[in-house]
């Protein structure tokens, strides 16, 4: 706790990594009611804190990750401290703080006994190093394909009322640029280039920072008429986005309660339930769980979507299928490469399937790994000129073949 107010006051604290935390036995009991942030529900995974500066005054910005979403919460230095304190040990076992040149880490082992060390990092300075640039700065120089004045990004938390960026949500920014600008290349050599009115889908919104960062894409810096929809499968978020939506008064923007895998997107009416009233010309689905995304692709097909952008999350179906023909038995006997193996015949046959639909298909890593571990895109975009689709669905047959398996989710459903 000493050397945390040390390199806080030095300016020199870049984050600090909470990890490791015990088991429900050890910390949070089954059943515990959670306890509202900067507590912890159960389910922890891993919390990363960095100092920030709100209004004039210094803070730490906590981000806790569970399973299937983020927590932010901003508190004062006293209060942040503190709350650490009361972490370290307890709710988790290892901490990493790091300074552009070290890493000390602080470990608990099984009886409760705290290790403290300190490593360089590879490439650091032998010399002090500068200061850290003011926080909110780092990318003031760097392009970005979305204005960050723009009033949805206060609205979400990823600037402050100042417009300034949160450090906490610095790799997010990175990734809805990123995203956009994906989006803006497979628009620009798609069959709806030209196009005046669009009309988008974001199965798994979330929090809906790309359903609202495309909406304001397209209609604000591009002038277009577009209809963008959040589906989500959490009501308390698609409460947030629409009171969001509200509050900036924006049109053609909603969010909406649903499941990709019962989704009526094929819908050419509006619904009594306020679903999409019209053909898919964009389909997103970022993050869908194993063979949702299966079911986000299928959907997209099936409306007829120009432009379909999947990030895959979890490849489970397949990794109980495979064989490891000879001579890979001996890569594929570990786990890890086991689960790389279902994750790349996965997605190659989506690409495969999306081909033979009609689509040109990339796979392509999204944002590098030190932003986020779920990194890979499928981007497919319909073909102006149709192919015959024989030549892919026999490498869908040849890898079936090689690999064992007897049954791929979108194969099945694109059949139906």
């Amino acid at each position: 706790m000493a050397l945390l107010a040390t390199r806080l006051q030095e300016g020199l604290w870049v984050k600090l990594i909470l990890a490791r935390p015990p088991s429900d036995e050890a910390g949070l009991q089954s059943g515990e009611q959670p306890t509202e942030p900067p507590g912890l529900q159960a389910g922890v995974q891993r919390a990363v804190v960095r100092p920030l500066t709100l209004r004039g005054q210094p803070h730490l910005s906590f981000v806790v990750s569970y399973a299937t979403r983020d927590v932010t919460q901003n508190l004062g230095l006293p209060e942040g401290l503190e709350q650490l304190r009361s972490w370290l040990g307890s709710s988790f076992r290892n901490a990493h703080l790091y300074t552009p040149s070290e890493e000390t880490q602080l470990r608990f082992g099984k009886k409760g006994t705290g290790h403290l060390g300190t490593r360089r990092l590879a490439g650091a300075a032998q010399t002090q190093p500068a200061a850290p640039p003011p926080p909110g700065l780092h990318d003031r120089e760097k392009q970005r394909w979305l204005d960050i004045n723009r009033p949805f990004l206060v609205a979400l938390g990823v600037t402050t009322e100042q417009h300034q960026l949160v450090p906490a949500m610095a790799r997010k920014w990175k990734q809805i640029n990123k995203f956009v600008e994906v989006f803006a290349h497979a628009l620009a050599r798609s069959e709806l280039a030209g196009r005046k009115t669009l009309r988008v889908v974001d199965f798994g919104a979330g929090k809906a920072y790309l359903t609202f960062a495309v909406h304001d894409w397209l209609r604000h810096s591009q002038g277009l008429e577009a209809q963008v929809t959040g589906v989500e499968l959490r009501p308390d978020l698609v409460e947030q986005g629409n009171r969001v939506i509200a509050e900036l008064g924006l049109q053609g923007l909603r969010m909406q309660l649903g499941d990709v895998r019962d989704w009526p997107g094929t819908a050419t009416h509006e619904s009594t339930d306020g679903s999409v009233d019209g053909p898919m010309n964009v389909m997103i689905a970022l993050h869908a769980c194993d063979t949702a995304t299966d079911h986000a692709i299928h959907l997209g097909v099936k409306a007829g979507a120009d432009i379909i952008l999947c990030s895959p999350c979890c490849h489970k179906q397949l990794r109980p299928q495979l064989l490891s023909p000879h001579p890979l038995r001996s890569v594929f006997q570990h786990g890890i490469h086991a689960e790389q193996q279902a994750e790349m015949v996965t997605d190659s046959l989506r690409a495969l399937l999306l081909e033979a639909q009609g689509y040109d298909t990339q796979v392509f890593e999204f944002v590098t790994l030190e932003h986020t571990r779920k990194n890979k895109m499928i981007l497919a975009v319909k073909r102006k000129v149709p192919k015959a689709p024989e030549s892919a669905l026999a490498q869908v047959q040849e890898l079936k073949r090689f690999f064992g398996i007897q049954e791929q989710c979108l194969e099945t459903l694109l059949r139906t």
